[in-house]
């Protein structure tokens, strides 16, 4: 009876392996399938297939208001509301009135928070590549800020024409009176929308992750795929951005409010993974949003801002110049447009109207205007790329659907 009973649980055992195997071999084909799918969209870029990338582009394009435009008509009353409050700010912008001097100054607020915001959503939301609007939009402005309050011993500057330009106050402030806290409070609000901005631009990972989560399907997302995949090699991962990514993940499961506030508050590549965790979590909308929002707007920006105030602050500047010239034999020419770029920032610090035009602007600016025009313009390449892969996922999506049904 043992013999017979080892005998019939052999057989049963070599199934059970043999199961296992071919689960395997489904899971490797599927795997491989998956990479194959991935390279062919990868390939479908402007430079390499501009026409199919275009067409593609356009289809996704209709697809996506098709798709929005159904999303909206099933929350028609908020969107009826929302036209009732455009209206009536509408009717009060156009109706002379004491009330204009509000309204114009509500216009040019609203306006100018709504463009740091776009901004900060810009960078963070990616589309691709992200649009780094730090470095090209905000950073400079907050540098240029610094130097003019450095140069003019104030920070009241004649309104308009700031922010569009810089001029000193005719009634200029003491010499040396300029303090690092009133450079923070002049480029605050900027700051904190830009930070809320690239705090909007983490939702869209969260909730892809969320929706994911509580339907059970796999979502159209290559980062969660990855993320799902990091999470079943936990325990033999050996490399260290994988690590990394699971210190992350670890930290932000089981802190909590406080581990998305701590990653959300430096300068950290990974934070899209807090978002799919969180989302993947089920963390709630509040405590994820709540903590990236006081991190990124509030703590995240005092320390950008304190670094590009430092830097940039008169003395550091000039030291700067004088290190450049210092090196041998390349310096004096190097250092010769660096010093005429200062110069004429300080001209136009103090120009008045009527005074005529300021001198030109030297080949730094030019070079620096040029390459802010070359990333703008990568940047739309990349949102264009994007999309047309968007909708090749989903031709190869309905073969494969197509490809089940036989």
């Amino acid at each position: 009876m043992a013999a017979n009973g080892a005998s019939c649980d052999q057989p049963q055992k070599r199934v059970g392996v043999k199961d296992k195997q071919n689960g395997n071999s489904t899971d490797s084909a599927a795997r491989e399938r998956r990479q194959k799918d991935k390279e062919e969209r990868l390939s479908l870029v402007l430079w390499k297939r501009p026409c199919t990338t275009l067409h593609y582009f356009l289809l996704e394009t209709l697809v996506t208001l098709k798709e929005w435009t159904l999303k909206l008509w099933q929350r028609r009353g908020l969107v009826f509301l929302f036209m009732l409050l455009c209206s009536a700010f509408y009717f009060a912008y156009s109706t002379e009135g004491a009330h204009q001097e509000h309204v114009k100054y509500l216009e040019k607020r609203i306006l100018w928070c709504a463009y740091w915001v776009g901004l900060g959503i810009l960078s963070s939301v990616g589309l691709g590549t992200g649009l780094h609007t730090f470095l090209l939009y905000l950073g400079p402005h907050i540098a240029s800020v610094t130097l003019a309050a450095y140069e003019c011993s104030s920070t009241d500057f004649p309104e308009p024409p700031y922010p569009d330009q810089i001029i000193c106050p005719e009634a200029g402030g003491l010499e040396g009176s300029i303090s690092l806290w009133s450079i923070i409070s002049k480029v605050r609000l900027e700051a904190c929308m830009w930070g809320a901005g690239t705090a909007i631009g983490e939702l869209p990972p969260y909730f892809m992750a969320r929706a994911a989560r509580l339907s059970g399907a796999d979502p159209d997302d290559e980062d969660y795929e990855e993320f799902e995949e990091m999470l079943e090699q936990a325990e033999t991962a050996q490399d260290f951005v994988t690590r990394a990514k699971l210190g992350v993940q670890n930290m932000v499961q089981r802190i909590g409010f406080f581990g998305i506030l701590a990653c959300a508050s430096i300068p950290n590549p990974l934070f899209d993974l807090a978002g799919i965790t969180c989302g993947h979590f089920l963390v709630p909308f509040w405590t994820f949003f709540g903590a990236t929002l006081i991190g990124k707007a509030v703590v995240k920006m005092h320390i950008q801002k304190l670094f590009v105030i430092i830097t940039f602050s008169k003395h550091i500047v000039e030291q700067m110049v004088s290190l450049i010239g210092s090196i041998p034999r390349v310096g004096p020419s190097i250092q010769k447009p660096f010093s005429q770029y200062l110069e004429a920032q300080r001209t136009k610090l103090h120009h008045r109207a009527g005074e005529g035009t300021p001198a030109g602007e030297n080949w730094l600016s030019w070079v620096f205007e040029k390459v802010v025009l070359v990333m703008v313009c990568y940047f739309v390449c990349s949102i264009v790329n994007s999309m047309a892969q968007s909708y090749a996922k989903r031709l190869q999506q309905q073969r494969h659907s197509e490809e089940k049904t036989k």
